[in-house]
């Protein structure tokens, strides 16, 4: 993807639109540090823009206006310029799951796709979609990462998924946790893990971690059994599977440990002990990291050679156009993709296994 030097443009979407996703776009667009030095888009049509503002208490007095995709100009908190999807979209109904926000969700993520690839973006920020709306709109891919490792070329399996939760004091402290595997079945999951997709995992999570904190990160890499398989009674995947990665990384130089089990590790992270956790499924690493700060934390796609990141939580249906949406994570998923926009190969690096 083409990268000037700077400054870095990044083109946010509301992901479906029926969710919360247009609220905290919004709420984070008045608040977000980041017009500093960075411009912003929306990518979005300008009557949905408006009639959120119109209807959702608590949002700030903005204006909003179309743009082009290759204008340059500064983007500033008051006014939310817009980049306008090209696919002609169905009205879609708020507070609800319909093929409509699922189409509009995508129609989204093409615009974006095209605005990074062209070059009039550097990183994509996403808002929440919902798997099922996407899928009613005829969409077969879990999710946006699946949907950009597509676009990209490339199989699902390319791309990693990474949770990154931001220090709560603000500093330059965190917690990463990439996952060996992404959203399928638990049984497919296991079935298929493989030492390799575990080095990956931990070479990508190496690679982005010190853009993050400054320095070489500590990890630690979880077991897949309870008590860490105890010695083969539950299991010999440790054995088999997870500690030639944790060897293989660590002849690489990296400060790593494990296979350590799950419901200690994640404690002794969260108090500080590692900066980074490769989990082997969904839940094992979402799950711990939605307990410790959900709002807060953002969603970061590894292994692509295009910047994105996204907000950590979903479409919130029962609560769109109450004002209680939270842009915690919005705001976050902004920031990150501004410092990861400057230093692209951080998170574009495909990784090889550490065999």
């Amino acid at each position: 993807m083409p990268h000037p030097s700077s400054p870095s443009t990044l083109a946010i979407t509301c992901g479906d639109p029926a969710g919360i996703g247009p609220e905290v776009v919004l709420a984070a667009w008045a608040r977000s540090p980041a017009h500093r030095g960075t411009r912003l888009r929306v990518v979005a049509t300008v009557d949905l823009l408006k009639a959120t503002l119109s209807a959702t208490p608590g949002l700030p007095p903005l204006a909003v206006e179309a743009v082009s995709a290759d204008d340059v100009r500064p983007s500033q908190a008051d006014t939310v310029l817009v980049v306008e999807p090209a696919a002609r979209l169905e009205p879609v109904p708020r507070g609800r799951i319909s093929a409509a926000g699922g189409q509009a969700a995508i129609a989204a993520l093409e615009t974006a796709f095209a605005l990074v690839r062209r070059g009039h973006a550097q990183a994509i920020v996403t808002g929440p979609l919902n798997k099922a709306a996407i899928h009613a709109a005829g969409h077969d891919v879990p999710g946006h990462t699946e949907w950009l490792a597509r676009a990209c070329g490339l199989p699902d399996s390319a791309a990693s998924m990474m949770l990154w939760l931001p220090d709560a004091a603000g500093g330059p402290l965190g917690l990463g946790v990439v996952h060996a595997t992404l959203h399928e079945s638990l049984r497919t999951a296991v079935g298929r893990l493989t030492t390799a997709d575990i080095a990956v995992a931990g070479l990508r999570l190496a690679s982005v971690l010190p853009a993050l904190l400054g320095r070489p990160p500590r990890l630690a890499v979880a077991a897949l059994n309870p008590h860490g398989g105890e010695g083969g009674l539950f299991g010999d995947e440790e054995a088999r599977l997870v500690a030639p990665a944790v060897r293989a990384l660590a002849a690489r130089g990296l400060d790593i440990v494990g296979p350590l089990p799950a419901d200690t590790l994640f404690l002794r992270a969260s108090r500080g002990a590692f900066d980074g956790v490769v989990a082997l499924y969904h839940d094992q690493g979402h799950i711990p990291v939605k307990l410790l700060g959900m709002h807060r934390a953002v969603n970061i796609t590894l292994g692509l050679p295009v910047v994105r990141t996204s907000v950590a939580h979903g479409t919130a249906f029962d609560i769109v156009g109450t004002g209680a949406a939270d842009p915690t994570s919005m705001l976050a998923a902004i920031d990150v993709a501004r410092r990861l926009a400057s230093v692209p190969a951080a998170v574009t690096a495909a990784g090889e296994p550490a065999l």
